[in-house]
């Protein structure tokens, strides 16, 4: 790890939070999910902030952003880009869509139809788009921030559990507390404090990051209380179905960047217990009730069983 890295991360921590009052975990997971190279899915209510994390992400880290809002109406090729027949060239040309980007924010993704979804999906876990038998590279790093409507609301298209799985996390930015959202009344606009963001990286820098967070040691104690608790959930009766292994290196890679953001190359059974929620919360479902999202009561009861010591 280089003092300067890590430097740059910290101030780029520092100066999300100014603008997300109160939000300092939630801003972390964040990052954690970028510099794990995943996605993140932010389940919430409209204006709580989803859109000012995406964008302040965006310009402390340096990277060209999209934002897409999702419709009922929207076709794959409005996200992936299409083919123009050229009368001059007598060829058809591949006009790419807002997918090809450093930093996509997929606003409301369950307002859109299942094969948009998927079509964006796809690239998330390619890295590439498919048009017309060509394949076109998507910019790296490539990051796709998804906000999705409680699905109680009218007119969504739940992500089925396939899709979901794509997602490295899931957040929720919640209300803030009372005092917070006092200072943030008073505070003025908060797109003039977002246009004051300091460029903390460069997209370089954070490929090198990324790079560093997956040579995070993991000592064998260590693997064995993670699989322990992924054991739990496919034993338990609790658990209508268990992580699975893509699920489980989801939560090691997730782990490793939290260690690393603590300035340490090694991980221990905290940094584990810090990403549980957000990396398998969607990823569980109680047996008594499969249509539930109660994977926060699920992790909890999974730490309470769960020793660390074996």
């Amino acid at each position: 790890m280089t003092k300067a890295l890590a430097s740059g991360v910290d101030d780029a921590l520092s100066a999300l939070e100014k603008v997300l009052l109160g939000k300092r975990r939630q801003v972390r997971l964040a990052l954690t999910c970028l510099l794990s190279q995943g996605h993140l899915l932010i389940e919430d209510l409209p204006g709580m902030g989803k859109t000012t994390l995406a964008h302040g992400l965006a310009r402390v880290l340096g990277l060209e952003d999209q934002r897409v809002q999702f419709t009922s109406d929207m076709l794959p090729a409005d996200i992936i880009g299409v083919s123009v027949f050229e009368s001059g060239s007598g060829e058809f040309r591949f006009h790419a869509g807002p997918v090809f980007c450093q930093l996509l924010l997929a606003d409301e993704i369950n307002r859109t139809t299942p094969k948009t979804q998927s079509a964006l999906l796809e690239a998330m876990e390619e890295g590439q788009v498919t048009a017309d038998g060509h394949s076109y590279r998507l910019p790296k790093p490539f990051f796709v921030i998804a906000t999705q409507n409680p699905v109680t609301q009218y007119g969504t298209f739940p992500l089925p559990e396939s899709q979901l799985d794509r997602f490295l996390m899931r957040i929720s930015l919640g209300y803030p507390a009372p005092e917070v959202e006092r200072e943030l009344l008073a505070g003025g606009d908060t797109r003039e404090r977002l246009d004051g963001l300091p460029r903390c990286l460069k997209p370089d820098q954070l490929i090198e990051v990324q790079s560093q967070c997956r040579q995070v040691h993991a000592s064998a104690g260590v693997i064995d209380y993670l699989q322990r608790l992924i054991q739990y959930t496919r034993d338990s009766d609790l658990f209508s179905y268990g992580v699975s292994p893509r699920g489980g290196l989801a939560l090691l890679r997730c782990a490793r960047t939290w260690a690393w953001l603590d300035g340490r190359n090694h991980l221990v059974p905290e940094d584990i217990q810090q990403v549980l929620e957000p990396v398998i919360g969607h990823r569980v479902r109680p047996a008594d009730d499969i249509g539930s999202h109660a994977g926060a009561r699920l992790v909890n009861e999974l730490l309470a069983q769960v020793d660390v010591l074996g």
